[in-house]
């Protein structure tokens, strides 16, 4: 079991936290995944992450502590589809200050945030800067996997655009909570026209707005019917790696001096 930091008592919050302990607190989302997929994936994929990470990091010896998931975040780039629950970047932006503020009232001097919406990751980066101005808190993103738009892998057969309830995604699913995914209803969506762009394109050097369904009436931007639980296995452990190693440098981060 992980370092669950709501499961301690007020005296031990002085006892048992230090300024090289890290917080962790995963971010999911509660949004639509095509018709194969559940509304929580990002939120079951964050959440199984960050216990894992956590419960290693622990057992080798870094005193990391996990926050509760936050569930609702920034996707409304889903907002079309009814049973998504988003909130807006400047409630986020608000919510994740707040968050910052309070961890900085405990002994840590370390916040990780566990990212598993991409759909956040910018607003993370800004959070990350205001944290460490206004409370001169350590402030890190990392991600269960990064998404192909931001410089993640996407399998061959998805041309580097599997970003949203794709192979990956769907895969880690069926390895995590097959009772949730429904393959008789996976489909392949890949913009291939999209996939021709040297620039304006997914993880292309010219970003730009998108909403899931510019993509087709699915909302699913990729190709789960290659999806497997073993395939799913292999990535969540691979990234349950990464998380780990990084927090190994980030217990002992300070810029470089």
């Amino acid at each position: 079991m992980p370092q669950l930091l709501a499961e301690l008592r007020g005296p031990q919050i002085a006892e048992r936290l230090s300024d090289r302990s890290i917080i962790v607190q995963p971010l999911g989302a509660v949004e639509q995944h095509g018709p194969h997929l559940p509304f929580n994936t990002d939120e079951v994929v964050a959440t199984a992450a960050g216990t894992a990470a956590v419960a290693e990091a622990n057992a080798q010896g870094i005193d990391a502590w996990l926050l509760p998931t936050l569930a609702y975040t920034k996707s409304n780039e889903h907002a079309w589809a009814p049973g998504t629950v988003w909130l807006s970047a400047e409630t986020l932006l608000a919510v994740l200050r707040d968050i910052g503020r309070c961890v900085a009232r405990t002994p840590a001097k370390r916040l990780l945030f566990l990212n598993g919406h991409g759909g956040n990751s910018a607003l993370l980066q800004v959070v990350n800067r205001e944290l460490r101005l206004e409370h001169g808190l350590m402030t890190f993103l990392t991600h269960p996997h990064v998404p192909a738009d931001q410089g993640g892998a996407s399998p061959p057969s998805e041309l580097g655009m599997g970003i949203h309830g794709g192979t990956d995604e769907t895969s880690v699913m069926l390895h995590l909570r097959p009772d949730l995914v429904d393959m008789s209803l996976a489909t392949r969506n890949v913009p291939e026209k999209l996939a021709e762009n040297r620039y304006v394109r997914f993880g292309g050097q010219v970003a730009f707005g998108w909403l899931s369904n510019d993509f087709g009436p699915d909302g699913h931007i990729g190709d789960p019917t290659v999806a497997t639980a073993e395939l799913g296995a292999q990535l969540f452990d691979n990234a349950v790696s990464h998380i780990v190693a990084a927090m190994h440098e980030i217990a002992t981060f300070d810029f470089g001096r």
